[in-house]
Protein backbone atom coordinates (compact mmCIF):
# COMPACT_ATOMS: atom_id res chain seq x y z
CA UNK A 1 0.00 0.00 0.00
CA UNK A 2 1.21 3.21 -0.87
CA UNK A 3 1.87 6.22 2.22
CA UNK A 4 0.13 8.65 2.49
CA UNK A 5 0.90 11.80 1.18
CA UNK A 6 3.39 14.26 2.55
CA UNK A 7 1.24 16.79 4.80
CA UNK A 8 3.21 19.84 3.20
CA UNK A 9 3.24 18.63 -0.40
CA UNK A 10 -0.87 17.99 -0.13
CA UNK A 11 -2.45 20.56 -1.47
CA UNK A 12 -5.65 19.80 -3.83
CA UNK A 13 -9.47 19.01 -2.34
CA UNK A 14 -10.96 16.49 -3.51
CA UNK A 15 -13.45 18.16 -5.35
CA UNK A 16 -10.32 19.90 -7.28
CA UNK A 17 -9.22 16.41 -8.14
CA UNK A 18 -12.45 15.50 -9.54
CA UNK A 19 -12.82 18.64 -11.80
CA UNK A 20 -9.33 18.24 -13.02
CA UNK A 21 -9.53 14.78 -14.13
CA UNK A 22 -13.32 14.29 -15.11
CA UNK A 23 -13.52 11.63 -12.24
CA UNK A 24 -16.17 11.89 -9.64
CA UNK A 25 -15.27 12.16 -6.10
CA UNK A 26 -17.41 8.91 -5.22
CA UNK A 27 -14.98 7.20 -8.05
CA UNK A 28 -11.99 8.94 -6.37
CA UNK A 29 -13.13 6.85 -2.60
CA UNK A 30 -13.96 4.00 -4.27
CA UNK A 31 -11.04 3.28 -5.86
CA UNK A 32 -8.53 4.56 -2.29
CA UNK A 33 -10.68 1.81 -0.17
CA UNK A 34 -10.66 -0.91 -2.29
CA UNK A 35 -6.73 -0.84 -4.16
CA UNK A 36 -5.65 1.27 -1.54
CA UNK A 37 -2.75 2.76 -4.03
CA UNK A 38 -3.65 6.07 -3.80
CA UNK A 39 -3.63 7.70 -0.02
CA UNK A 40 -4.64 10.76 0.52
CA UNK A 41 -3.37 12.85 3.62
CA UNK A 42 -6.38 14.24 5.48
CA UNK A 43 -6.16 17.55 6.98
CA UNK A 44 -7.14 17.82 10.89
CA UNK A 45 -10.64 18.43 9.59
CA UNK A 46 -10.81 15.46 7.98
CA UNK A 47 -10.74 16.63 4.25
CA UNK A 48 -8.41 14.25 1.51
CA UNK A 49 -5.71 16.72 0.64
CA UNK A 50 -3.79 14.99 -2.62
CA UNK A 51 -0.78 16.05 -4.02
CA UNK A 52 0.18 16.81 -7.28
CA UNK A 53 2.11 13.24 -8.00
CA UNK A 54 -0.83 11.76 -6.55
CA UNK A 55 -2.80 13.54 -8.88
CA UNK A 56 -0.64 12.43 -11.82
CA UNK A 57 -1.05 9.16 -11.20
CA UNK A 58 -4.87 9.42 -10.53
CA UNK A 59 -4.37 10.64 -13.95
CA UNK A 60 -2.60 7.28 -15.37
CA UNK A 61 -5.15 5.18 -13.89
CA UNK A 62 -8.16 6.84 -15.42
CA UNK A 63 -6.35 6.77 -18.92
CA UNK A 64 -5.75 3.03 -18.81
CA UNK A 65 -9.26 2.51 -17.96
CA UNK A 66 -10.72 4.37 -21.05
CA UNK A 67 -7.98 2.26 -23.09
CA UNK A 68 -10.33 -0.77 -21.37
CA UNK A 69 -8.52 -1.88 -18.94
CA UNK A 70 -10.54 -3.13 -15.69
CA UNK A 71 -9.86 -0.37 -12.28
CA UNK A 72 -7.98 -3.25 -10.65
CA UNK A 73 -5.40 -4.16 -13.80
CA UNK A 74 -5.41 -0.44 -13.95
CA UNK A 75 -3.98 -0.16 -10.22
CA UNK A 76 -1.90 -3.05 -10.51
CA UNK A 77 -0.08 -1.62 -13.76
CA UNK A 78 0.07 1.47 -11.45
CA UNK A 79 2.14 -0.51 -9.11
CA UNK A 80 4.14 -1.76 -11.62
CA UNK A 81 5.29 1.51 -12.73
CA UNK A 82 6.32 2.29 -9.62
CA UNK A 83 8.17 -0.22 -9.37
CA UNK A 84 10.30 0.01 -12.38
CA UNK A 85 10.42 3.68 -12.53
CA UNK A 86 8.84 4.14 -15.62
CA UNK A 87 7.00 6.98 -15.31
CA UNK A 88 7.82 9.29 -18.69
CA UNK A 89 9.36 12.87 -17.61
CA UNK A 90 6.42 15.77 -17.88
CA UNK A 91 5.83 17.76 -20.60
CA UNK A 92 6.50 20.85 -21.00
CA UNK A 93 3.68 23.44 -19.99
CA UNK A 94 2.07 25.34 -22.31
CA UNK A 95 2.11 29.35 -22.18
CA UNK A 96 -0.97 30.12 -22.11
CA UNK A 97 -1.32 33.85 -23.35
CA UNK A 98 -5.12 34.02 -22.96
CA UNK A 99 -5.45 33.05 -19.76
CA UNK A 100 -5.86 35.74 -16.87
CA UNK A 101 -5.27 35.37 -13.10
CA UNK A 102 -6.32 37.36 -10.29
CA UNK A 103 -4.00 37.96 -7.50
CA UNK A 104 -5.83 39.39 -4.52
CA UNK A 105 -2.86 40.09 -1.73
CA UNK A 106 -2.50 41.94 1.26
CA UNK A 107 1.43 42.67 0.89
CA UNK A 108 2.91 44.63 -2.56
CA UNK A 109 6.03 42.36 -2.82
CA UNK A 110 4.19 39.33 -2.10
CA UNK A 111 1.60 40.47 -5.26
CA UNK A 112 4.56 41.51 -7.11
CA UNK A 113 6.33 38.15 -6.70
CA UNK A 114 2.88 36.03 -7.54
CA UNK A 115 3.03 38.47 -10.81
CA UNK A 116 6.21 38.17 -11.91
CA UNK A 117 6.36 34.11 -11.79
CA UNK A 118 2.90 33.82 -13.54
CA UNK A 119 4.11 36.50 -16.02
CA UNK A 120 6.76 34.53 -16.74
CA UNK A 121 4.48 31.49 -17.81
CA UNK A 122 2.48 33.98 -20.07
CA UNK A 123 -0.46 34.78 -18.28
CA UNK A 124 -1.89 37.99 -18.09
CA UNK A 125 -1.89 38.93 -14.25
CA UNK A 126 -4.25 41.28 -12.65
CA UNK A 127 -3.51 42.17 -8.70
CA UNK A 128 -5.33 44.16 -6.60
CA UNK A 129 -4.90 44.79 -2.85
CA UNK A 130 -8.53 45.89 -1.84
CA UNK A 131 -10.92 42.57 -0.82
CA UNK A 132 -13.61 44.48 -2.08
CA UNK A 133 -11.97 45.65 -5.77
CA UNK A 134 -11.17 41.68 -6.15
CA UNK A 135 -14.80 40.78 -5.60
CA UNK A 136 -15.99 43.16 -7.90
CA UNK A 137 -13.81 41.82 -10.57
CA UNK A 138 -14.55 38.03 -10.06
CA UNK A 139 -18.43 38.98 -10.15
CA UNK A 140 -18.04 40.82 -13.72
CA UNK A 141 -14.81 39.72 -15.15
CA UNK A 142 -14.39 36.39 -13.68
CA UNK A 143 -10.90 35.52 -14.02
CA UNK A 144 -9.64 31.59 -15.14
CA UNK A 145 -8.36 31.11 -11.42
CA UNK A 146 -7.89 33.16 -8.14
CA UNK A 147 -4.64 33.41 -6.22
CA UNK A 148 -6.18 34.69 -2.38
CA UNK A 149 -4.12 35.72 0.21
CA UNK A 150 -6.50 34.68 3.07
CA UNK A 151 -5.14 37.53 5.81
CA UNK A 152 -5.95 40.62 3.10
CA UNK A 153 -7.85 42.81 4.90
CA UNK A 154 -7.98 41.44 8.31
CA UNK A 155 -9.12 37.96 6.87
CA UNK A 156 -11.39 38.47 4.32
CA UNK A 157 -9.48 36.19 1.76
CA UNK A 158 -12.16 33.34 3.39
CA UNK A 159 -15.42 35.38 1.88
CA UNK A 160 -13.84 35.84 -1.57
CA UNK A 161 -12.83 31.98 -1.72
CA UNK A 162 -16.73 31.80 -1.02
CA UNK A 163 -17.53 34.84 -3.70
CA UNK A 164 -15.44 32.93 -6.38
CA UNK A 165 -17.23 30.39 -5.77
CA UNK A 166 -20.94 31.62 -5.89
CA UNK A 167 -20.16 33.38 -9.44
CA UNK A 168 -19.32 29.71 -10.88
CA UNK A 169 -16.06 27.63 -12.38
CA UNK A 170 -13.58 30.16 -10.95
CA UNK A 171 -11.20 27.74 -9.17
CA UNK A 172 -9.37 29.31 -6.13
CA UNK A 173 -5.72 28.93 -4.83
CA UNK A 174 -5.60 30.23 -1.65
CA UNK A 175 -2.13 31.20 0.57
CA UNK A 176 -1.06 32.14 3.74
CA UNK A 177 1.56 31.99 5.86
CA UNK A 178 -0.82 30.50 8.30
CA UNK A 179 -1.98 27.16 8.62
CA UNK A 180 -5.47 28.05 7.31
CA UNK A 181 -6.09 25.40 5.00
CA UNK A 182 -8.84 23.72 6.45
CA UNK A 183 -10.89 26.93 6.53
CA UNK A 184 -9.50 27.85 2.36
CA UNK A 185 -11.17 24.48 1.66
CA UNK A 186 -14.56 24.90 3.36
CA UNK A 187 -14.77 28.16 2.10
CA UNK A 188 -14.70 26.68 -1.55
CA UNK A 189 -10.80 26.92 -1.65
CA UNK A 190 -9.30 24.29 -4.53
CA UNK A 191 -5.82 23.72 -3.14
CA UNK A 192 -3.44 26.27 -0.63
CA UNK A 193 0.04 26.76 -0.13
CA UNK A 194 1.43 27.89 2.97
CA UNK A 195 3.68 31.41 2.55
CA UNK A 196 6.71 31.37 1.95
CA UNK A 197 5.81 30.02 -1.29
CA UNK A 198 8.37 28.16 -3.49
CA UNK A 199 7.69 29.45 -6.79
CA UNK A 200 8.20 26.10 -8.59
CA UNK A 201 5.96 24.93 -6.98
CA UNK A 202 3.21 27.37 -6.73
CA UNK A 203 3.58 28.17 -10.42
CA UNK A 204 2.84 24.34 -10.71
CA UNK A 205 -0.10 24.75 -8.88
CA UNK A 206 -1.64 27.95 -10.79
CA UNK A 207 -1.27 25.72 -13.89
CA UNK A 208 -2.95 22.49 -12.87
CA UNK A 209 -5.96 24.83 -11.68
CA UNK A 210 -6.30 26.14 -15.18
CA UNK A 211 -5.79 23.10 -16.86
CA UNK A 212 -2.72 23.91 -18.59
CA UNK A 213 -0.51 21.04 -17.14
CA UNK A 214 0.37 17.69 -18.95
CA UNK A 215 -2.25 15.13 -17.63
CA UNK A 216 -4.68 17.95 -17.84
CA UNK A 217 -4.19 18.32 -21.66
CA UNK A 218 -4.43 14.41 -22.08
CA UNK A 219 -7.99 15.34 -20.65
CA UNK A 220 -8.77 17.75 -22.66
CA UNK A 221 -7.57 15.76 -26.10
CA UNK A 222 -9.48 13.01 -25.12
CA UNK A 223 -12.68 12.64 -27.52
Amino acid sequence: MEDSADGASSIYSIGAVSRMLGVSTQTLRAWEDRYQQIVPARSEGGQRLFSRDQVDELGFVRDQIEQGLQPADAHRLLAQRRHEHAASPPDEPRRGASITVLVAERDQWAAEFAEYFLRTEGYIVRVVLDPDVAGEVLRDEPPSVLVVELLISGGAGLALCQTARDVGSVPVLAVSAVDLRDQALAAGAEAFLVKPLDPLQFVSAVRDLVGTSAYLRRGENRP
